[in-house]
This record gives C-alpha cells, structure tokens and sequence, in this order.
C-alpha cells in the first residue's frame, strides 16, 4: 500500500475525461499540485474530480493497460509481440507464469491504479465539503460521481485480488502500514452503498459537447447490473439493466438515450465518440503529446500500437492505412474461426493473412503470429496524432460498458433468473437485437448461444477473460495455457504491498487470506 498512498498525495489536476472541458482546464498533463494547496475553489474541485476519472485510462510502462491484461489473458488471443520475451509482462499473463514478485506486471499494475483511484476518490471526498462557492446541486453531483468512481475502482479490485482493503478516508502516512483486507462480502456492500447514494444525484443524461465522458444514471444502473451479475444475484441484475435498455430493445432508445449503432463499424470510429451505445467509456485523445519517458501521462490509446502488424507496409493503393505496430494480441485460430464467417468479422478482425496472400500488403510475421489482428483499435494513419510521439497519441476510446453489453447481460439475467425466453420475450428481444444489428437471423435464448454472442460481440474488447471466469468455465476453456483452477481466477497480489504491511497474499497464491 505504501506506493500509492505516498504517491497519490500528490494530485494530478487534469488528464484524461473529456475533450472540450479539458481545453477549459488548460492543464499541463505533466503538472502535479500539492494536495495541501488545493480544494480551495469551484474550479479546483472540478479539477479534482476529474484527476479521479482519470485513472479510469490509466496506463503505465510495460503497456499496461487493463483491456489488453484481458484480452491476453483470454483463449481468443496470445500476446504475441517480436519474441517470447517481449511484452514480457503481457507473456507472463497469457502463459499464466505471473508470480507475486512480478511488481510491475499486470497485477501491479490493476492494483494500483484499483488504489490510485479508490484514494484519490477518498480524497476528494473528504475535502469537497469545505470548498466554499459550490452550489448544492453541483456539490451533490459531484460527490455521486465520485462514489460511483469508487465503486467502479473498487469493483475491479475485488474481482482482480479477492481480499483487499476497504479504505474510505484518506489513510495518513501513521496508518498505512496497519491496513487490513476486508471481507470480500464487505466490500461489495460498500460498492453498491456507494453507487446506491450516488444515483439519485447523477443526471439523466449529459450534453456531449461539453460533459461527454462524465457518469449518468444509466451508467450507474449498468454497473449495478454487472455487479449483480457477478454475484448471480439475477433477479437484481435483471431489474438495474432493463433500466439501461429499455422498454423497446432494439427498437428505440431507453430514456437514457442509449440505443444501437445502426452500423456495428462505426463504434470504432474516433468521430463517434459518445454515440448512443456508449454506456461508460475509457477516453483518449491525439494532442497531449505523451512521450517514451513517462507512458503513463500519454492521453492517447497505447491499445492502437499495441496491436497492430509489425512492419507492415501497403503494396496497393486501396490497403487499409495501417500504421506499423508491434503485432501484439493476435487472434487464436480457434476465435478466428468463429468469427471468420459472421458478419461482425471486418470491423473485428484485421485479416493481414488475406491482405498477404493478395498480394495488398506485407508485415513482418512475429511471434505467435496468426495473421490476425484486433481491428477495432487497430492504429491507422488517418487517425494518428499530428504530433509528439505519434504512437503514444492515437485518440480512439475505449468502452468499458456498451449497450450490446447490457442487452446480452439482461437476456442472461432473465435466463437464469428461469424467465420466459421463448420468440417474442424479453430476453428473446435483447439477444436477437445485438444480431439482427449485423442481419443475423434469431436464436434461442440459450446459455451457450448468448456466450457465443458474447464472444463474437464483444471479441478483442477486454470482456472474455471476465465472463469465462463469472461463468466458471475459464478452467476448462484456459487449461491449455495454463490457467489452473482454483487459483488463476484472480490475479496475485504483489508481494511489495506484503512488506512491513498487514496485508496477506491470498491462499489462491501461496498466502493465508
């Protein structure tokens, strides 16, 4: 813990939450402000809260970022990269060979940036009651996205690590050293305590222009959903997503204004950024102009390098403009044999094998290669930055929860909730909206077709790793890379927080929690 308490007492004033309100801030991303000095004013707490929403695409060295931690981690893709020694920390992952000493691996990273968030959250929390000019309304809102930032942290860290320590006020330097983990039930508790105080002061909507980005109801509500989903408690869930999706599933949109993309492509466009199936999403932009010495700072999407082909180069006038990448997060044949004949395969998948083999274009074929890679954040000239270091500046965001999302959850809920699920049913309607989107014909709601819609939606968005292990299959569906029941359904905690600490590696890993 002493990492991110000593660290955290510093304050990043404004990185990563929306365009148009970052141009307002006018903050240097590599500033820090003392927390002693400020919540002082009006302006100095909207900075503040926005230096919580930050975390949320937070990034650090090793490319670590929480959708590729996934993505690897899943049976749809392999790390890839130029060797089986590169991207070393995202190998270690894929082959399940992390050890609790690998500190600034993927474990190291989720929980930091779990607890970076969870303090600064705690923070702000602690310190908004005495900024003097905050009208209520605004002062209330801006309390209920902090909570449901905690939440949302707090969450992730609870299904990442298990026993974790529930911290709801800033920890003084006397205290760190005398944490203790909480009790997993505990902490659930507290995340929908939070998300539950929160919702009556979130609006019900935000004007893109100027708050796109920030949490609304519908938002809330979505993560409620998941959150029961993962304690399969499906009745609950059923109820918190029908909130998100409405009365008319693909039909019209709830009274969040979320509906479906009329075309599935256009979600990984850069100019639809906030479009109405976004329910909560992970913003970047092009301009920071993020450098090789501090990834970390960089507000564009590392995702965009990471994965696309190493040393590719155009050989036709009509080759997708690909920017060189470093081959990370192939596609597995098996996946790609899946999604090969759907309709959801070109925006999903970019097919370097058939480019290749017609003669459009060449890459340099690296580790692990399968000839596919993710299509969705695939970086591209017309999208680089037009400065800076251009493969650190791509401006595609990311989604942390989308509408498809919350359809095939409910659908699920109600099935197991042992709902109706015949042809003209909800749960019919939620399941076959996501298809018909694509021009597919229905199916029925069964488990296996909505984990298969799941998988073809969803593919290379971070997503599979968490439903194979909620829907306790990533045994079976893993064991060929290594993944060992029992123990590799949550990540290890790093042994650093361990030293001069009361916290306790897990028993998953060797410990006594």
């Amino acid at each position: 813990m002493r990492r991110k308490i000593t660290f955290v007492v510093v304050l990043a004033t404004g990185i990563q939450l929306l365009g148009a309100c970052k141009k307002d801030l006018n903050v240097n991303p590599q500033q820090r402000v003392l927390e002693t000095d400020f919540y002082a004013t009006p302006t100095q707490a909207y900075q503040s809260l926005v230096s919580v929403y930050d975390i949320v695409g937070n990034q650090s060295s090793g490319y670590m970022l929480k959708t590729a931690i996934m993505n690897v981690a899943s049976d749809d893709h392999w790390a890839g990269g130029a060797s089986a020694s590169d991207l070393g920390d995202l190998q270690s992952v894929a082959t399940y060979t992390m050890t609790p000493s690998s500190q600034n691996g993927a474990a190291g990273h989720l929980w930091n940036k779990g607890f970076t968030g969870v303090y600064r959250a705690d923070v702000f929390l602690a310190k908004i009651g005495n900024i003097a000019g905050l009208d209520d309304a605004t002062k209330n809102r801006y309390i209920a996205e902090a909570k449901f930032l905690r939440a949302y942290f707090y969450f992730d860290l609870v299904r990442f690590f298990r026993a974790v320590p529930l911290m709801l006020t800033p920890t003084s330097p006397d205290d760190m050293y005398n944490i203790v983990q909480a009790n997993p039930d505990n902490v659930y508790a507290q995340i929908l305590k939070d998300l539950t105080e929160a919702l009556p002061n979130l609006p019900v909507t935000v004007p893109i222009a100027t708050e796109g980005g920030r949490v609304t109801q519908g938002t809330a509500h979505a993560l409620l959903g998941r959150i029961y989903m993962w304690q399969k408690k499906y009745a609950q869930a059923a109820t918190e997503l029908a909130e998100v999706n409405g009365t008319a599933p693909g039909v019209s949109p709830s009274k969040y204004g979320y509906q479906l993309m009329k075309n599935f492509k256009d979600l990984w466009s850069p100019k639809n950024k906030f479009n109405s199936e976004s329910v909560f999403e992970v913003v970047f932009n092009s301009t920071s102009q993020g450098g090789w010495n501090s990834i970390g700072s960089t507000e564009g999407n590392i995702e965009c390098i990471l994965v696309g082909p190493r040393s590719y180069t155009t050989k036709t006038a009509n080759a997708p403009d690909y920017v060189s990448g470093w081959s990370g997060q192939p596609y597995t044949d098996e996946f790609f044999n899946l999604i090969h004949n759907d309709p959801r395969k070109n925006a999903t998948v970019a097919d370097l094998d058939s480019l290749e083999k017609n003669n459009i274009a060449t890459y340099l074929h690296a580790y692990q290669n399968t000839g596919h890679f993710i299509e969705k954040f695939a970086g591209r000239v017309s999208t680089k930055a037009a400065n800076g270091q251009l493969e650190l500046n791509f401006p595609l965001d990311i989604y942390e929860i989308r509408l498809a999302d919350t359809y095939l959850l409910e659908a699920e809920a109600l099935l197991q909730n042992q709902a109706g699920v015949g042809a003209g049913t909800r749960a019919y309607q939620l399941l076959n909206a996501v298809r018909a989107r694509v021009g597919l014909e229905p199916v029925a709601v069964t488990m296996d077709n909505i984990m298969k819609e799941r998988r073809l939606e969803l593919a290379g968005e971070g997503q599979r790793w968490l439903d194979l292990v909620r829907w306790g299959i990533a045994g079976t569906a893993l064991k060929s890379k290594g993944f060992v029941t029992g123990k590799n359904e949550i990540f290890p905690i790093p042994i650093a927080e361990t030293y001069n600490t009361k916290i306790e590696q897990t028993k998953e890993w060797g410990g006594s929690k």
